[in-house]
């Protein structure tokens, strides 16, 4: 502790919220998110048929929505933020499930490059840029193989895609009367704020600007609240608890721990900069931090379940779950075979050898793989 935290005031430490405070206050944050998932598909209604096709012109097949969901991932730094907004828009009728698949595919690709930058913080440690950049780089090259795997598979048998429906009409069922919004207590506690503001501010497209607006501010501030506050009631020991068992347990352990962290600060991107230091430091080695990267995308797809309760569609808990069964179909494909699994950690170590010694290919790598390549696709493929 520094001598400045010493010297606060006396009293300071007992100002900090007790963890029964901090466990409510991110029940009321998770209300506040779903309200704004509902504020989103309100305001893509209110928008009217015009706003829905000029969205629909943008992404008008898989390809481009595969760079769509990398870019708009990249944008807000949250495949949380991304894939709410997603099942938002799959709720609301604008987004065909069909177009939302592979979005959500460029959303797992696009959040990794948060960890990719929080690893340039030892560029000018050889070694330890070396252990943090492989760590960070082998999240982005498992997505990669996962999207390069499954995506042509999706488009050929639409395995996913049938998968949560499925899964939809056991869960939820397959129609949902929309007059009858009280059949779900959840949903008609959401509906309640927003009903007002519906009354307050009537329709039209400036109302939809105004929903759309509200609905990401809150989506942006719920999501940053309640990562900081569950951080504060989960993380502080996390380093050592994956230390410790990773060391013991093997990669089975190490997915669980990825899945159980991520849940709980509810945010992969969390749990992912957690271990690119620790790499770094060589404290773990890449191989047990890698596990935990693949946990850590199981776990952040309970983000989109949550945001499909706000969403009167089924097709909206239907992407959710796709999200689920995405990240666990790769999960079951790359991990098992030890050929194939050590395939990410390989090429991660690679390009980081490749990276130390020039530094000018870390700037190519993430303008090339998370800004151009995405821009290029969506401009280029129509």
């Amino acid at each position: 502790m520094s001598q400045g935290a010493l010297a606060s005031p006396p009293g300071a430490a007992d100002r900090e919220p007790p963890p029964l405070l901090r466990l409510f206050l991110v029940f009321v944050l998770l209300y506040l998110f779903l309200v704004g998932v509902g504020l989103l598909e309100s305001g893509i209604s209110a928008m009217g048929e015009g706003f829905e096709t000029a969205f629909l012109g943008s992404v008008s097949n898989p390809i481009s929505g595969v760079f769509a969901g990398i870019l708009a991932t990249v944008l807000v730094q949250s495949s949380s933020v991304s894939t709410a907004t997603i099942v938002g828009l799959v709720g609301s009728g604008t987004l065909p499930l069909a177009l939302a698949v592979p979005m959500i595919m460029g959303a797992n690709i696009g959040t990794t490059v948060t960890n990719t930058l929080a690893s340039l913080g030892s560029i000018r440690r050889s070694e330890e840029f070396k252990r943090g950049f492989a760590a960070a780089t082998v999240h982005d090259f498992f997505n990669l193989i996962a999207v390069g795997v499954l995506l042509p598979l999706e488009l050929l048998t639409g395995f996913l895609t049938r998968s949560a429906v499925w899964l939809t009409t056991i869960l939820r069922g397959a129609e949902i009367d929309a007059t009858a919004p009280g059949r779900s207590p959840i949903r008609q506690a959401v509906r309640l704020p927003i009903g007002i503001l519906e009354d307050a501010v009537g329709g039209g497209p400036l109302a939809g600007i105004l929903f759309l607006a509200l609905g990401l501010g809150l989506i942006f501030l719920a999501l940053g609240f309640i990562t900081r506050n569950m951080r504060q009631l989960v993380a502080g020991g996390v380093e050592r608890v994956m230390n410790r068992l990773i060391g013991r347990g093997g990669g089975a352990v190490g997915i669980l721990v990825g899945i159980v962290v991520t849940v709980a600060v509810q945010s992969s991107t969390i749990t992912t900069s957690i271990l690119v230091p620790l790499v770094a430091a060589g404290v773990l080695t890449l191989p047990n931090a890698y596990p935990i990267t693949i946990g850590a995308n199981v776990g952040t797809t309970i983000t989109a379940l949550i945001a499909s309760l706000a969403v009167l569609r089924p097709e909206g808990l239907a992407i959710a779950l796709v999200h689920t069964l995405f990240n666990l179909t790769a999960l079951a494909v790359i991990f098992p075979i030890r050929r194939i699994r050590l395939i990410p950690v390989r090429l991660a170590e690679g390009i980081a050898t490749i990276a130390t010694r020039n530094h000018i290919v870390v700037f190519i790598y993430v303008v090339g793989l998370f800004l151009v390549l995405p821009l290029a696709g969506i401009f280029l493929i129509r």
